[in-house]
């Protein structure tokens, strides 16, 4: 696997057993409980991941605000931009996945491959260190800020969805906690998106905020959100 992933990061890697758990999905544990899945590198990668865009983006746009620069960082980071991302560098080839998880078409779920990435970053920058990540993230991410300001992929998903509601409804989208996964050391959170009563979209993430984010998006494309 080294020889792979160093052709298709375009970096030295040395700790092979770092991917390996970068690319093993919880359900693996199902059928080999004594191994590590890959949440805690996820967890670190998406850190190392939001400090380098915003980095990024406080030097190369000192003249835009903050909530501008905020929703820019939010275009690069959600969930099924990373997914996209993910999926033209085919990591899913590499997934260790349960054979339920296998059968279901796991390699192809946008959310496994969006964390997946994520892990590969965390892996990474213990691997290599942060320079050698950051070159990565301004090869493969950065360069597509552009195509998704132009597509208006950066208005973010919360608010694009509350504007909807709001005009065409009359109706305020809330938030609720459903349920929280995992230790606290590696806590997930399930957060549902409802209009009064009725629950239009579920989401996850390492945060609340990350899951409201991620149910949003999911609202918004069930209901044709432009």
């Amino acid at each position: 696997m080294i020889r792979q992933l160093t052709a298709l990061f375009g970096i030295p890697i040395q700790n092979e057993a770092l991917y390996t758990q970068a690319f093993t999905h919880k359900s693996h544990l199902n059928e080999h409980p004594k191994e590590e899945s890959n949440e805690r590198l996820e967890f670190l990668g998406d850190a190392v991941l939001e400090l380098i865009v915003t980095e990024f983006l406080f030097a190369t746009y000192p003249d835009k605000p903050e909530g501008e620069l905020t929703s820019y960082r939010s275009a690069l980071v959600r969930g099924k931009h990373l997914a996209e991302v993910a999926a033209e560098l085919e990591l899913g080839q590499f997934l260790r996945l349960s054979r339920g998880e296998e059968k279901s078409g796991g390699r192809e779920k946008s959310y496994i491959l969006a964390n997946t990435f994520e892990a590969v970053i965390g892996a990474m920058y213990l691997d290599t260190g942060f320079d050698t990540v950051q070159d990565f993230i301004h090869r493969a991410i950065l360069p597509r800020l552009s195509e998704l300001v132009e597509k208006g992929l950066h208005r973010d998903a919360k608010s694009k969805f509350q504007e909807y509601t709001q005009e065409k409804l009359g109706v305020t989208p809330h938030y609720d906690l459903v349920e929280e996964i995992g230790p606290d050391h590696d806590k997930r959170f399930l957060m549902a998106v409802l209009l009064g009563e009725k629950e239009i979209a579920r989401g996850e993430g390492s945060s609340k905020q990350k899951a409201e984010l991620d149910a949003a998006e999911k609202a918004v494309e069930k209901l044709g959100v432009e």
